[in-house]
């Protein structure tokens, strides 16, 4: 494999070319927008938002925080056919850190969260929004490093208590840690994708068919000619009158499924398996109250779900970064994974060949100067000044990324 190594803006890149295209097999998953893990995780990038909205108003920049260790504790509910009700609340442990003050001007952390929680629950679940218990558990304590000698307070400690913005460390790398993508996605994943939004967000079918639960799960397995897919559906009970009933709309989402699938993965044999432990003869039922788990015992955490291209991907490089909640400045959990996705795009544009890239950071380094950066190419002539030339724009655009982050301009999914 031709390798070229260079230094870049002080970081170290590696241009591999001629490696092999990924095989054709695929395993995928995707979990949807009432699946416990994504509410877990999209609460949290609403809370970072919502919070970098303030302090940008207030103050002029984005404070630190961190919101990506929120978790959800699974309520309890009772269900029956045309009826159901929830019986204890959902738990939200906000988990995290957060500035309460800049100065003198106190930030109203609590107010803001809290908000913002309740009004995701009324948008995504509003079954639940009523059944709530909130649990605070929002710090400022510094990170490690800041060794007290003699009377004078260390920098380190104002992170997280400024006096102003002057104090605020930006466009550093709050950890050693590192962001990976990948381009193309085959067809597969990209149905997956598609299936997993149609069944779980707004679409035709769910417009006209008001018990489909939002609380989607698919995993699939792919060989490049047949399709072998486990997916779960749930059915919001009180739209849902009888077992017969329940039976008819679960042959309806099949039906749904085979008609996507001829128009997505033409001439390819599909198979799907629906609520796989559904025994109706016992009328035990992916029937829920409020189209998702979590009504339920079930629980969510930032980090467990879809990475920052709305996928789970085991044969394809990834990490364990959790994304979500992160702060949109400095945290390269967040940032390196959204670059390292373009960049890879933009790769793949380029050559139109396969494309990984992985940036590794330095904690306390410089964001746009990665330690290592290394970009493997399925093409075998790749020309690469422009490859360089790709790295470098990519890694100047830190700060325009943060901007669309807080402006809502990036969906993580």
């Amino acid at each position: 494999m031709p390798r070229t190594s260079t230094i870049i803006n002080n970081s170290h890149l590696v241009i591999d070319t001629s490696m092999a295209k990924p095989d054709t097999t695929t395993i995928v998953e995707r979990k949807g927008l009432g699946h416990p893990d994504t509410l877990a995780d999209h609460l949290a990038e609403r809370l970072s938002r919502a919070y970098s909205h303030h302090t940008v108003a207030r103050f002029g920049a984005v404070l630190h925080h961190n919101f990506d260790k929120l978790a959800l504790l699974g309520g309890g509910s009772e269900v029956r056919y045309g009826a159901g009700r929830m019986t204890a609340p959902v738990r939200v442990l906000v988990n995290g850190r957060a500035a309460p003050m800049c100065g003198s001007e106190k930030i109203p952390v609590e107010e803001i969260v809290e908000t913002e929680v309740r009004a995701f629950f009324a948008e995504r679940l509003p079954e639940v929004s009523d059944h709530l218990d909130i649990v605070f558990n929002i710090t400022s304590n510094s990170s490690p490093g800041a060794v007290l000698t003699g009377d004078g307070v260390p920098d380190r400690t104002r992170w997280f208590n400024p006096r102003s913005v002057d104090d605020l460390r930006v466009r550093l790398s709050n950890d050693t840690s590192l962001g990976t993508g990948w381009a193309p996605e085959n067809a597969f994943e990209s149905f997956v994708r598609e299936l997993v939004n149609h069944f779980s967000g707004e679409s035709v079918f769910t417009r006209a068919h008001a018990w489909c639960g939002s609380d989607v799960k698919l995993m699939g397995y792919w060989d490049g000619d047949q399709a072998d897919v486990v997916l779960c559906v749930p059915q919001k009970s009180r739209h849902v009158a009888s077992r017969v009933e329940y039976v008819r709309n679960a042959e309806s989402v099949l039906a749904e499924c085979h008609r996507l699938a001829g128009l997505r993965l033409p001439g390819a044999q599909a198979r799907f398996r629906l609520n796989a432990r559904d025994v109706p003869e016992k009328d035990e039922l992916y029937l829920t109250y409020t189209g998702s788990s979590i009504e339920s015992g079930d629980e969510g955490v930032v980090g467990r779900g879809n990475r920052v291209n709305g996928l789970i991907t085991p044969l394809r490089p990834m990490n364990l970064e959790g994304a979500n909640g992160k702060n949109p400045v400095y945290h390269v959990g967040k940032l390196y994974n959204i670059a390292a996705q373009r960049l890879a795009e933009r790769l793949h544009e380029t050559t139109n060949g396969h494309a990984e890239v992985h940036l590794v950071s330095t904690t306390g380094q410089r964001l746009d100067q990665p330690w290592r950066i290394l970009v493997r190419l399925s093409a075998p002539y790749a020309e690469i000044d422009k490859v360089q030339a790709l790295v470098a724009e990519t890694l100047g655009e830190f700060p325009a990324l943060t901007d669309e982050l807080v402006s809502d301009g990036i969906v993580l999914s």
